[in-house]
C-alpha cells in the first residue's frame, strides 16, 4: 500500500493532482485543490483503494484527515468517493464534533449524504472518534496529559480521572495518586 507521495506538482484540477516523484507521474484523488500550485514540492498522504475494475489514490494533507477518512469509509454504505467529498466541505474537527454530538443535520450538508447514510456515520463512529480525557479541573486534564505523555490508554486513564475528581493538591501529588491508583 502507498502511505504518501512526496513530489512536485504537474498538474491539478478540482478533484485531482498529480505528482511528479521521480519522473513517474501518481494521478491522485485530492480535494484541496486551494494549496496546490504547480512545480510545488509537497508530501500528500494517500489511501490505495483497490476495486475489480480500478486501483486508485486518494489523498489527504494530514494523518488526521487520513484516519477520518479511513473510519468513514469503515461505515455501512459509505464509499471513498463520498468520504473524501465529506472531507473536502468541511474541516476533521467540525466533523469529528458533528458525529460525536450526534449532528445529524449538519452530516447531511455533506455531498452524497442523506438522512439514512448521516444517521449511520453517527450510529457507528460516535465514541471512537475522540480519544481526549478531559476534565472541568485544569489540574485534572493536567495529569491525564502527564499519564498520556507516560503511555496510559485514555481507556486506562478515565477511571483514574473520575476517582480523582473530588481530591485535592497539585497537579504532581495528583499524578502520584493516579500512578498509584493505575498500579492497583
Amino acid at each position: 500500500m502507498i502511505g504518501f507521495v512526496r513530489g512536485t506538482v504537474h498538474a491539478y484540477g478540482p478533484d485531482y493532482v498529480l505528482i511528479d516523484v521521480n519522473g513517474i507521474g501518481y494521478r491522485i484523488s485530492f480535494f484541496h485543490p486551494e494549496v496546490l500550485r504547480k512545480d510545488k514540492e509537497m508530501t500528500i498522504y494517500t489511501y490505495q483503494n483497490v476495486r475489480e475494475d480500478e486501483i486508485s489514490l486518494f489523498g489527504f494533507l494530514s494523518l488526521e484527515e487520513y484516519d477520518l477518512f479511513v473510519k468513514l469509509i469503515s461505515v455501512k454504505g459509505l464509499g471513498p468517493k463520498i468520504a473524501s467529498n465529506i472531507l473536502s466541505k468541511a474541516s476533521v474537527d467540525s466533523i469529528i464534533a458533528a458525529i460525536e454530538t450526534g449532528d445529524i443535520d449538519f452530516i447531511r450538508q455533506m455531498p452524497g449524504v442523506g438522512k439514512k447514510t448521516a444517521s449511520q456515520i453517527i450510529l457507528d463512529l460516535k465514541g471512537k472518534l475522540v480519544e481526549t480525557v478531559e476534565s472541568d479541573n485544569p489540574d485534572l486534564n493536567d495529569v491525564a496529559e502527564a499519564l498520556k505523555t507516560l503511555g496510559y490508554k485514555p481507556s486506562e486513564i478515565r477511571p483514574v480521572m473520575r476517582k480523582l475528581e473530588t481530591e485535592k493538591g497539585s497537579t504532581d501529588e495528583l499524578v502520584k495518586k493516579a500512578l498509584s491508583l493505575l498500579m492497583k
